[in-house]
């Protein structure tokens, strides 16, 4: 009897000491081998985004290169020193270049612009206050031999050369048309936004009020007249004081006219006497018009014909271009009999009048 209940605690004790070996080995595992899932290294694959859609629509592609390898994003605006060379960079692989005109009118050879791998480089040498103006670039896409300009992807900046207090302009006697379905800019434009410009006419004698509304002034542009009428045609010039300096500058004279015949095509007329035949248009005094001629016997008979234009006033004030083409037939035939097409045409379209020419008796259409 007392050895079988020493040989039932002899069992009882190997359990015990069996199951706490296993315990102890349980926590080991779990210690050593359990997998922490938030320790676990995943590689993260993010969408692929073209590059125009990464670019912030407020990022500049245009930059100013500085001394010593240094770049200059550029904003609205920015003052430079005349004389020392301008280098702009555009990035992209296929850009376009605006800049102000009169350096493509005059073929100035200051100015070069060289497309590289990944950007354009445009270099301006010796600039002065007549450089100041709009420089401006963007990306080219080309669909083929078909390319255009991306709107999305352009930069431009206004740049002053701080030299004259005016822009000089090579025409000392401008005249500028007022129309009354559009604002008006008479263009003294400065080197410094900050140089302080007023508008005089010169008959009668006056400062202009410039109130920020009806006449407001743009450093980049010149004064804006939002509301033209015949009380503000005339002779002006502007004057510019500036800040560090006690003298004043006068700009270029400017005559302003009135002016009121609506845009479209010509509006043309024909009559004169037999074989003396003309053809005219009234129209805005800057639109160029064409004439082309259809008669009896042409290419075999010789003909006369003599294009003219001018300014002409109508009504209170207004100006009008009267443009007109006359047609002559010296020593006239039997073939020179029939009708009489005049072609007009301008930027907005084409005009065809006509008139028929028979023996003593013409019939106008």
């Amino acid at each position: 009897m007392k050895l079988w209940l020493f040989f039932t605690l002899a069992l009882l004790w190997l359990e015990v000491q069996d199951g706490v070996c296993q315990q102890v080995k349980r926590k080991k595992e779990a210690g050593e081998n359990r997998i922490r899932p938030g320790r676990k290294r995943v590689k993260v694959h993010y969408p692929k985004v073209k590059e125009k859609e990464t670019r912030s629509k407020g990022q500049t592609i245009l930059t100013q290169v500085l001394d010593k390898g240094h770049f200059l994003r550029l904003g609205e605006s920015l003052s430079l020193n005349p004389g020392k060379t301008l280098e702009l960079r555009c990035k992209g692989t296929n850009i376009g270049w605006a800049y102000p005109s009169y350096l493509d009118t005059y073929s100035d050879n200051r100015l070069s612009i060289k497309q590289h791998e990944r950007y354009s480089q445009l270099i301006l040498t010796s600039p002065s206050a007549a450089d100041t103006g709009d420089y401006s670039c963007w990306v080219v896409l080309c669909d083929g031999e078909e390319c255009a300009k991306d709107g999305e992807s352009t930069s431009a900046t206004y740049i002053y050369f701080t030299d004259e207090l005016f822009v000089p302009s090579a025409i000392h006697f401008e005249v500028i048309y007022l129309r009354p379905d559009k604002p008006a800019t008479v263009p003294c434009r400065v080197t410094n936004p900050k140089i302080k410009v007023s508008l005089h006419r010169e008959v009668p004698a006056e400062e202009m009020a410039v109130d920020g509304t009806q006449i407001s002034y743009n450093p980049t542009k010149g004064f804006i007249i939002q509301n033209p009428s015949p009380e503000h045609k005339g002779a002006y010039y502007c004057k510019a004081n500036s800040t560090t300096k006690t003298t004043s500058q006068i700009s270029t004279k400017y005559q302003l006219l009135y002016v009121e015949v609506p845009s479209g095509p010509p509006f043309a007329t024909i009559g004169g006497d037999i074989f003396n035949v003309t053809c005219t248009v009234l129209g805005e005094p800057e639109m160029n018009v064409s004439f082309s001629w259809r008669y009896p016997g042409q290419g075999q008979r010789p003909v006369n014909i003599y294009d003219s234009w001018r300014l002409i006033n109508r009504g209170v004030g207004h100006t009008t271009r009267i443009s007109q083409s006359i047609m002559v037939v010296d020593d006239v035939e039997t073939i020179d009999y029939g009708k009489y097409i005049c072609s007009t045409k301008n930027k907005h379209g084409e005009t065809l009048v006509a008139t028929t020419v028979k023996k003593n008796i013409k019939i106008i259409y």
